[in-house]
């Protein structure tokens, strides 16, 4: 196995704290070879990576010492315009000054030959972890867990629609499971999967809306997991932006369709009480978590009327229609988690889920019933807001990560109140 494999199935923290001293040994020699490069990654609460691009052989340095990056990558909105200066944003906007990013040695992916693309951990100059980042949000979760002597394996699959330069979508229908009518989509796909190669897909196939696609990388711990998401979703752009097309990861591409990320998870354990306990939890709060699943106001639209995008909070056996399904097999049991959508941060996704479950284990929670209707997510931004402020998402999450959430959905609110859309327009001329 080499220093930067994706190894299938659970991972702890201590073994991926290993596999980073074992790949910075190599990172630094091939680091520091004139003419190498190296992309320091940090994912930002939207889905996407903050970058820095260095240079050999500086950069084989920055792997031990790391580098620094604007602490407002943090709390900034999708435009990079700074959130409102107030509450616990305010520490990542106080003069604007740098975190220190820790290359992650074990996230090691080749962008080309020459360049290596690394995701790294965010910390202020004390050494305290920015605890607004999403990875250290995730870690943090992650450790919780791992007092109780589990570790998790993750799946994530994400949907996403090809458009050409006109936004018009590459397949004029759904070709859910077929081979024929994804001719347009080839090409792009074919050169798609010679980039992704390192990061272990599982599967790939067109999905039920026009020009929708979905890509699966194989079961990992959850940081490689969320961290490998993104970097699929990173090529994706880059290979078709080469190809005179767009990626659309929108949670709603169009109303009555729905780009989601659906979330595998398994527990390192053969006993069926914990994960019922586990998927209890999240039962009991995932309604209280809806921004984070739906942190856009299209992802509401995905929500209200995307056919399997399922408000309703229940669970059922191998059963899509359901928030929840239970799925795999007697001895290997693992829970699919559908509320997410694909415009939201999967690392937040994952440690949200983590910490419902945790709860749900530490209370001894059963599940009730399969298919029992247990309440539904917040079925509008303003109803996600409200619930962000009531305090569960704080003690599950922390007071500064709800915090963040909930100013980042207000600046949500407030970009779409002020703009004018075609909806307006069009319902404007009816009125007339």
């Amino acid at each position: 196995m080499t220093p930067f494999a994706r190894p299938v199935g659970p991972r702890s923290l201590a073994t991926r704290a290993a596999a980073h001293r074992e790949g910075a040994e190599v990172l630094r020699r091939v680091l520091a070879e004139d003419g190498n490069r190296l992309t320091l990654l940090v994912p930002d609460p939207h889905a996407r990576f903050a970058a820095v691009e260095l240079t050999a052989p500086f950069a084989a340095e920055v792997v031990d010492t790391g580098y620094g990056m604007c602490s407002y990558v943090f709390a900034w909105t999708p435009e990079r315009v700074p959130l409102p200066d107030d509450g616990p944003v305010s520490r990542y906007l106080d003069g604007f000054g740098d975190l220190r990013v820790r290359p992650d040695a074990a996230t090691a992916f080749p962008l080309d030959e020459r360049t290596w693309a690394v995701v790294g951990d965010a910390e202020f100059a004390s050494g305290e972890p920015a605890g607004l980042a999403p990875r250290t949000v995730l870690r943090k979760q992650l450790a919780v867990l791992e007092e109780r002597g589990l570790v998790p394996s993750i799946g994530l699959e994400h949907e996403v629609v090809f458009r050409d330069v006109e936004g018009v979508p590459l397949t004029s229908r759904g070709v859910d499971y077929a081979v024929g009518g994804t001719e347009r989509l080839a090409p792009m796909l074919a050169e798609l999967r010679s980039a992704a190669v390192g990061l272990g897909v599982e599967s790939a196939r067109a999905e039920c809306h026009p020009g929708q696609y979905e890509v699966v990388l194989r079961h990992r711990d959850a940081l490689a997991a969320c961290d490998d998401a993104l970097l699929l979703h990173l090529l994706t752009r880059r290979v078709a932006a080469g190809h005179g097309a767009s990626a659309d990861y929108l949670a709603a591409p169009e109303s009555g369709q729905g780009n989601s990320c659906h979330v595998h998870l398994s527990l390192s354990t053969s006993d069926s009480t914990v994960l019922g306990a586990f998927l209890a939890g999240v039962l009991r709060d995932a309604r209280a978590l809806t921004a984070v699943w739906a942190p856009t106001w299209n992802s509401y639209v995905r929500l209200r009327t995307g056919p399997f995008s399922p408000r309703v909070l229940r669970w059922g056996r191998d059963d899509r229609t359901c928030a929840i399904r239970w799925c795999g097999t007697e001895t290997a049991p693992r829970l699919e988690f559908r509320f997410a959508g694909a415009d939201a941060q999967p690392h937040l996704v994952v440690a949200a889920l983590l910490a419902a479950g945790t709860a749900g284990i530490a209370d001894e929670l059963a599940p009730p019933p399969a298919l029992t209707r247990v309440g539904e997510l917040a079925a509008s931004p303003w109803e996600s807001l409200a619930l962000l402020e009531q305090g569960r998402p704080a003690e599950l999450l922390g007071d500064d990560v709800a915090a963040q959430q909930a100013a980042l959905l207000r600046e949500e609110l407030e970009a779409a109140l002020q703009t004018v859309t075609d909806l307006q327009r069009r319902r404007g001329i009816l009125r007339a």
